[in-house]
């Protein structure tokens, strides 16, 4: 019976908490919401070469071959080091 009770104040904590913040973009439908605001993360991090295979889901020999195909992915290279922006690279593969 007491977990019940604790279910039921954690279930309205969680709620509280949605509307709050639904409540505090009321007039601003624009706003980021909670979901948005994870993904904001992801905008400017980016991806070694060596791990863009575990992001992209696929062997890392596939990656290699797709790289050495296609010499439009958006990259960056800084100290001769070559980066994927997460984003781009994102938006590259939905494109393909």
């Amino acid at each position: 019976m007491t977990w019940s009770f604790i279910w039921l104040a954690a279930g309205i904590a969680v709620a509280g908490y949605f509307i709050g913040d639904g409540l505090k973009n009321f007039k601003n439908p624009d706003a980021k919401n909670f979901i948005d605001s994870l993904d904001e993360d992801d905008e400017h991090e980016l991806i070694k070469e060596n791990d863009v295979h575990y992001f992209m889901g696929i062997s890392k020999e596939d990656a290699k071959s797709l790289i050495q195909e296609h010499s439009d992915i958006p990259h960056i290279v800084i100290n001769s080091q070559v980066y994927y922006q997460k984003r781009k690279l994102r938006k590259w593969l939905l494109d393909v």
